[in-house]
C-alpha cells in the first residue's frame, strides 16, 4: 500500500515569487537566505569589535624587534628579508638577467632576419615597377649599374633594353632581369587577382609583425643598457652624473682611479 501511495503524483509546490510592484528588488529573499545574510553580517561585526577593543587597550610605548624590519606603505604591510644578500650576490643576479635580455635580443634578430628574407621574397613577386621602386641597397641608397661605351655618340645611341636583351618595361629590376629569349621560351604564370590579393594581405601581416619586432628590439636595448647601468653603479669607484643620453637613460662618469 505504501509503494502504492509513493507512485500517486502528488501536487508541485511551488515558491512564493516577489509581488509585482517589487519585481525591481530582484527575487524574494527566503528565509534560508536570510540566515545566511545575518550570521555572515554578526561575524563581521563581532571581528570589528575585537579590533576596535584591541586598538583601544593598544600600548602606545610597545615595542618588538620585529617591527625594525616591518613598516606600512599606503595601508599595505610590508616586511623586509630576514637575510640580506651580499653585493657580489646582487651583481651575480644582474649579470644573470642581463644575459637572459641578451637572449631574447639574439632571438628576436633572428627572426627579424627571416622577416626581412620574407619581405624580400614578397618583393621579388611584385610587379617590375613596384619592385624597381621599392628596391634599395642596404645603405639607403638605390642600386646603379655603370656601362662603359667608347664615345659621346655612342652615350647618345645607347638603348639599355637592347644591351641587356630585355624588354623595356623590365629595365628598371635590378634583380631577376629575364632575358627576351627565356621569355619566348618560358610560358608566364602570371597570379590571379584572387592570389595578388592574398599575396598583399600576407604581405601587409608580415610589415606589421616586422615593425613590432624592430620597437621590441629599441625596447630590449633600452632595457640591457639600463641594466648595466645599474651593475656599474653598484661596483666600487667614484661616479658623477652628468646627463641624459637620447633615449633618456642617466650618464654617469666614473673617477679615473690608478690600479695597483
Amino acid at each position: 500500500m505504501t509503494s502504492l501511495l509513493k507512485s500517486v503524483p502528488r501536487r508541485e509546490h511551488k515558491e512564493r515569487s516577489q509581488l509585482r510592484s517589487r519585481q525591481r528588488f530582484g527575487l524574494l529573499e527566503k528565509k534560508k537566505d536570510y540566515v545566511l545574510r545575518a550570521r555572515d553580517y554578526h561575524s563581521k561585526q563581532k571581528r570589528l569589535g575585537a579590533l576596535r577593543q584591541r586598538a583601544r587597550e593598544r600600548n602606545p610605548d610597545e615595542f618588538y624587534f620585529s617591527m625594525e624590519n616591518q613598516k606600512t606603505k599606503d595601508g599595505v604591510h610590508i616586511t623586509e628579508r630576514n637575510e640580506k644578500f651580499s653585493e657580489e650576490f646582487l651583481k651575480l643576479l644582474k649579470t644573470q638577467d642581463i644575459g637572459y635580455i641578451r637572449h631574447q635580443r639574439d632571438v628576436n634578430k633572428k627572426k627579424l632576419e627571416r622577416l626581412r628574407a620574407d619581405l624580400h621574397f614578397t618583393e621579388e613577386n611584385k610587379s617590375s615597377d613596384v619592385a624597381a621602386v621599392s628596391v634599395a641597397s642596404t645603405s639607403g641608397s638605390k642600386a646603379s649599374h655603370t656601362i662603359f661605351v667608347d664615345d659621346e655618340e655612342d652615350v647618345k645611341k645607347f638603348n639599355p633594353a637592347k644591351h641587356f636583351g630585355t624588354a623595356p618595361e623590365l629595365v628598371g629590376r635590378t634583380f631577376n632581369r629575364p632575358r627576351l629569349s627565356d621569355l619566348s621560351e618560358q610560358k608566364l604564370n602570371m597570379p590571379s587577382k584572387k592570389e595578388l590579393k592574398k599575396m598583399t594581405r600576407g604581405r601587409a601581416a608580415l610589415l606589421k609583425e616586422y615593425e613590432s619586432r624592430i620597437e621590441r628590439e629599441e625596447q630590449l636595448k633600452k632595457v640591457e643598457q639600463e641594466m648595466n647601468i645599474q651593475k656599474a653603479l653598484m661596483s666600487k669607484g667614484r661616479r658623477k652624473k652628468v646627463g641624459k643620453d637620447e633615449k633618456g637613460l642617466p650618464v654617469y662618469k666614473w673617477r679615473a682611479e690608478r690600479k695597483k
